[in-house]
């Protein structure tokens, strides 16, 4: 969840530092994934595919529930074959049948099939929460990488900003003849370095910002600092505890191998006999046109008749078509099983470096703050020897670059961490809507595949249809290209 957790709040303060907005709203990473959650096309189209994955439970479950068909007809005899002076041929024929089928046995294979639709129906749902908590993730690493790339050009901008200021200087003092004009050319040198760092750090930053137009669906702003996260475990062995039961691909891997064994059930009914209750009626109507010598020798101007029945199928020889059947299900609920083994070694490595990653960044921050701290001080340091003669040029350009390359090294520590964190919720499977608690700003309830299962599971009505598909996502062509803008910042 996005919310308490005081360890995070040291962490985040120099980014607000550093990219402490203007003026205005700043929008915030709960806005942005509010937004992707209405908007993502990714999450829209795994809904969809979620509904059309609910429909195989009524489809499996109508072929165990009674069939009526019906059809009728009309003809005109055109011409008659002669037959002497009698006619017994009527003119117009009017036919109408029915027929009903219901099936009262089939070795268990419907209720197979029901089984691993309705399985299936939960393993989608597991699936679809995945998804959801992949396009999470990528909406938090694209606000971070906004945040640091943003970060990094203000700190790139104003270290150019100071080169210039110091090849300016050192081009005066090599006018009065107070440096060489070697420290003149190792301050343009370091200059151009600069100048160029600048455009890769700009051009970054633009690759982020689209990238967070892809995500979100609309193009950054300013950004807040992301709030605290809470919920991170303290071991790696809790992390992959908690994993172990709700991570959704593992949710949804153990469910597939579920299904494969009903599958192998449905086709071992193949073999076994089927039994159905069948009836029929028919009815013909002459329309009048029966010729009376047809009527006189017994004939009727319409004939019903009605018929019910037990209709029983016993597969004798099918080409050996069941037996590759049930061995072919067998072998997917093994590569079933086996993909289920695989899925969770991948679920425990990744929460485990997820854990390591995120503790690893945690203490970076304060190594790399350190770093800061102290190349501040050298860099005043270095700054006044070198007006008493014992600091060249180049030791003041080694200074500045190194205060930057920690500066840079701090602000990427803390997005790391930040990331790495998320990620770890992730993996675990407690980064969900329902876990972020986004219904609170979405202003209503959160998107329940449950209630579109429930509403069509039992729908036997051949003439129910839902309205047609709306599109949910919005397009991003009309998104001007993004810049590398940022908020000026003061001179270090």
């Amino acid at each position: 969840m996005l919310g308490g957790g005081g360890q995070w709040t040291g962490a985040l303060i120099g980014a607000a530092v550093v990219l402490a907005p203007v003026a205005g709203h700043a929008e915030t990473l709960r806005e942005a994934l509010v937004s992707a959650y209405r908007t993502n096309p990714d999450l829209a189209s795994a809904r969809d595919t979620q509904r059309a994955t609910d429909e195989n439970v009524p489809i499996a479950r109508a072929q165990g529930l009674p069939s009526l068909q019906g059809s009728v007809s009309y003809a005109k005899t055109i011409e008659k074959q002669a037959s002497g002076i009698y006619d017994f041929y009527p003119s117009d024929t009017f036919q109408a049948n029915t027929s009903f089928s219901q099936t009262v046995y089939a070795g268990g294979g419907i209720r197979s099939a029901i089984d691993a639709a309705k399985v299936r129906v939960r393993q989608g749902q597991a699936s679809l929460r995945s998804t959801e908590t992949g396009v999470f993730s990528s909406v938090v690493t694209a606000y971070l990488d906004v945040t640091l790339n943003a970060a990094i050009v203000a700190l790139n901008r104003s270290n150019v900003q100071v080169l210039e200021i110091n090849l300016k200087a050192t081009s005066d003092r090599f006018e009065i003849g107070d440096v060489t004009r070697t420290d003149v050319a190792q301050s343009n040198s370091r200059l151009a370095q600069g100048r160029a760092t600048l455009r890769s750090a700009e051009s970054s930053l633009i690759a982020a910002r689209e990238h967070f137009v892809q995500v979100v669906g609309h193009a950054p702003d300013t950004l807040d600092v992301p709030p605290p996260l809470a919920g991170l475990p303290h071991t790696p062995d809790e992390a992959v505890q908690i994993a172990l039961e709700i991570n959704p691909d593992l949710v949804a891997a153990r469910l597939a191998t579920k299904a494969a064994g009903y599958d192998v059930r449905t086709a071992d009914a193949s073999r076994l006999p089927k039994v159905a209750v069948v009836g029929s009626t028919a009815y013909t109507n002459f329309l009048g046109t029966l010729p009376a010598q047809a009527v006189a020798v017994g004939s009727f101007p319409h004939i019903g008749t009605a018929q019910i029945g037990l209709q029983a199928t016993i597969p004798l020889y099918q080409g050996g078509l069941p037996s590759a059947q049930i061995r072919q299900a067998q072998a997917n609920e093994g590569a079933a099983d086996e993909h289920e083994i695989s899925v969770e070694r991948e679920v425990i490595a990744t929460v485990r470096a997820d854990f390591a990653a995120y503790k690893a960044a945690n203490d970076s921050i304060a190594l790399n703050q350190t770093a800061v701290d102290a190349a501040a001080l050298s860099l005043q340091g270095v700054r006044a020897e070198n007006t008493v003669g014992n600091r060249t040029i180049l030791n003041i350009l080694d200074a500045e670059q190194e205060l930057v390359n920690a500066q840079v090294n701090l602000v990427t520590a803390r997005r790391n961490a930040y990331v790495a964190g998320f990620n770890l919720l992730a993996a675990m499977g407690k980064a969900q809507a329902k876990d972020l608690a986004l219904d609170e700003d979405l202003g209503a309830a959160l998107y329940d595949p449950q209630v579109h299962y429930e509403r069509t599971e039992r729908d036997a009505n051949d003439w129910h249809r839902d309205p047609e598909p709306v599109r949910q996502s919005t397009p991003t062509s009309a998104i001007p290209a993004q810049d590398a803008k940022v908020p000026p910042q003061p001179l270090p």
